[in-house]
């Protein structure tokens, strides 16, 4: 007999939108309804928003919360249909992040989630407590005004699961799949033939793999059906939510919905057959165990989510008719993530702000290039959901451009809308180059940026003869034979003055060209730059939002490789093939100033750092010995003592700038964001002292093997 199920339903909620998630929510279930499903699952905290963060903590969401909930349940839309819908829900004073499965304006369950996530980007244990009287559940007393829709006073809440006249549908929260014992498991044994995963997961470059082969191995053991519901869209913060809203059958996977896309409701729906699963689970093995599990209390509904008689489904419907039948899963490439993540991240900021634009200084330099090749790549999308007649997209695009309401303009040209919304300026000093003020008038003049150049020289110098007056010194740079603080003081105020340049610029320019508002700055410090340091303090990586800022150098190379061909960009070569340098200092015919010459260290090797520390969770001294075993045929153990030295000198030494980081778009789980995502101290004892000495003795004693491969030390030096 053939099911027909709203499997997962992707939607682009906002934290504490309360009017816009609940319509949202209810378009999501008029879709579903449409296509004749009978279950309509969506993600995590839909209806408040998963990234309330503290918020949760106010008795206000809660109410906000429930007011939605009254709503959705009063509306017709929810009729004939089994809705799994997501909000925090306070039971006996404890805040719990819930499932609530509704019918009929009916609230049948509360199930509330029991594997919180509470590392890396998540600090549900902040907010929430998890319900650990698995297999049990509680009478729940509802609020006054679900009361007056639903006629309940009470309502089952704990870990159960739904009995319909025809199967058995079971609640899996995001976390608790990626846990080694899944409640899946356990409910598969009792019977439960479908299972919902309702989550709030964010994207981060090559991630989704992991998230797949989960899904997949949760039922193919097992059997069953594996509703996979998950945000997708920017939530208010520095997350992206990467949707991929999923269906998997006996893990296999038969349905896949988009991981980047600027709707804001996708709904993914499949027909699948019930009998597949009860196929696959007619083993003995299985069978044995199954009848010695302990059992689900189940909340009976007078519903099926079956047609009924076989020749009641829809031609259309048989056509769509999986089954067994199943799909290559889409994975995009490491530079296709760059170039749609980010770019759907900046549209969701730009279009939620309300503002009318985007600022930023191009450098010349290959950072700032790919962080305007992402704007580009975000007008890309623009013009591609206004070609497809998006409605949302469109008025959104007519708003910021400055538009009236009567307007008939379409974005279809990604060139054109940029140059409506995308702002370019070179700040050139007598140390910039002739070679990187082309570069940056070319690369904007391609992607269709509203561009000026300008050179600030007088007003560096007037600061520094500010200081002269007031001190009665002039400082030098190093090759005038100034000192090294001299020197590092003269490149750290022209960096700083581009970033009140870049704010004045920000906030006018819509004025000069006759509109209104203002425009958003861009910053573009990569990971590997914020991992070590290498920025200064309130400069012009100093700024609104930085898309780049969790990305590291080696992966934006290969992103403006591929942007060159697919963007049809041949400007970005000249950005493969420059030296990388910050032109802060003057150039001479034995000085050319230089990144990686400047940290010590190459980005690669940052990289590897950044990995070490953070996601393999060493210190010094392990690190150490790691590299001893990965480095050690073309560097002597004395070499990588020295350079894992540099490292965590450098690192902790700068530790103080990751307060004053730009919020960044998250893509690497090796980035240093201070306070949300890396919380480490920002005053260390930066010579570890201990460390380094004990690194120091083992270095001395180890045999050099790097002699083996004379020709290979020069690798990373």
């Amino acid at each position: 007999m053939g099911h027909l199920i709203t499997l997962a339903t992707s939607l682009n909620q906002w934290a504490l939108d309360f009017q816009g998630n609940y319509e949202r929510i209810l378009a999501s279930i008029a879709i579903a309804k449409e296509r004749g499903a009978t279950l309509r699952v969506g993600p995590e905290l839909e209806i408040p928003g998963y990234g309330c963060l503290d918020h949760f903590l106010e008795g206000d969401t809660i109410l906000h919360s429930w007011e939605v909930l009254a709503k959705i349940l009063s509306s017709e839309e929810t009729m004939g249909i089994i809705c799994d819908i997501g909000m925090p829900v306070v039971h006996k004073n404890v805040i719990y992040n819930c499932r609530v499965i509704v019918h009929d304006k009916k609230v049948l369950l509360i199930r509330p989630k029991m594997w919180l996530a509470n590392d890396g980007n998540y600090r549900e244990l902040r907010y929430f407590t998890p319900w650990t009287k698995h297999r049990q559940w509680e009478d729940h007393y509802l609020p006054r005004i679900i009361q007056a829709v639903t006629k309940q006073t009470k309502v089952p809440f704990g870990d159960a699961v739904i009995s319909t006249v025809d199967t058995c549908i079971g609640v899996e929260l995001c976390e608790e799949l990626f846990t080694p014992a899944s409640p899946h498991i356990l409910m598969g044994l009792d019977g439960v033939e479908i299972f919902t995963n309702s989550s709030g997961s964010h994207h981060e470059l090559r991630k989704l793999y992991r998230r797949v082969e989960l899904i997949k191995e949760a039922t193919l053991k097992l059997g069953g059906i594996y509703l996979y519901a998950n945000q997708q869209g920017c939530d208010g913060d520095r997350l992206y939510y990467d949707g991929c809203a999923m269906i998997a059958v006996n893990g296999r996977v038969v349905a896949q919905g988009s991981q980047f896309s600027l709707s804001d409701v996708e709904v993914v729906t499949a027909t699948v057959d019930i009998e597949d699963v009860r196929a696959h689970r007619a083993k003995s093995s299985r069978s044995m165990q199954a009848a010695s599990s302990e059992s689900y209390h189940r909340v009976e509904v007078d519903f099926a989510l079956t047609r009924g008689k076989f020749d009641e489904i829809k031609e259309e419907d048989m056509a769509g008719l999986i089954g067994s039948k199943s799909i290559p899963v889409k994975y995009h490439l490491p530079e296709e993530e760059i170039a749609l993540g980010p770019a759907c991240w900046l549209w969701d900021y730009l279009r939620r702000s309300r503002t009318q634009g985007y600022f930023i200084p191009l450098s010349g330099g290959i950072d700032s290039c790919a962080t305007a090749v992402i704007v580009y790549s975000m007008c890309r999308l623009v013009a591609e959901a206004a070609a497809r007649g998006e409605r949302q997209v469109i008025a959104d695009a007519r708003r910021m451009t400055g538009e009236p309401e009567d307007s008939e303009y379409l974005p279809l040209d990604p060139r054109e809308f940029s140059n409506r919304i995308f702002h370019t300026c070179y700040m050139g000093t007598e140390n910039s180059s002739n070679e990187t003020r082309q570069r940056a008038k070319q690369l904007s003049e391609a992607i269709g940026g509203y561009h000026i150049d300008l050179n600030m020289d007088s007003v560096v110098t007037a600061v520094r003869q500010l200081f002269g007056f007031v001190t009665g010194a002039r400082p030098q740079f190093r090759s005038q034979g100034g000192s090294n603080a001299e020197n590092l003081a003269l490149q750290n105020i022209q960096a700083r003055l581009r970033m009140v340049l870049a704010y004045m610029f920000a906030q006018l320019l819509p004025w000069v060209r006759g509109k209104n508002g203002g425009l958003l700055v861009l910053g573009s410090a990569n990971v590997d730059e914020s991992l070590r340091g290498y920025l200064t303090k309130y400069d012009c990586s100093s700024a609104d939002i930085n898309p780049i800022g969790g990305i590291s150098k080696t992966d934006l190379k290969k992103f403006i490789a591929y942007a060159e061909y697919s963007f049809n960009l041949p400007i970005l070569r000249s950005f493969l093939d420059a030296v990388p340098t910050a032109e802060l200092e003057p150039i001479t015919e034995t000085y050319v100033q230089s990144d990686e010459a400047d940290m010590g260290m190459t980005y690669d090797e940052l990289s590897v750092f950044g990995r070490l520390r953070k996601i393999e969770k060493c210190g010094p001294y392990s690190s150490f010995t790691k590299l001893v075993h990965e480095w050690g045929s073309f560097l002597s153990p004395v070499q990588i003592a020295e350079k894992v030295k540099l490292f965590f000198f450098e690192h902790a030494r700068n530790r103080h700038k990751m307060t004053t980081l730009t919020p960044a778009y998250h893509a690497e789980s090796y980035s240093p964001d201070d306070n949300r995502f890396d919380l480490r101290p920002f005053l260390y004892p930066s010579r570890f002292p201990w460390q380094f000495k004990k690194i120091d003795e083992i270095a001395a004693v180890l045999p050099d093997r790097s002699t083996q491969a004379p020709g290979d030390k020069t690798k990373t030096e």
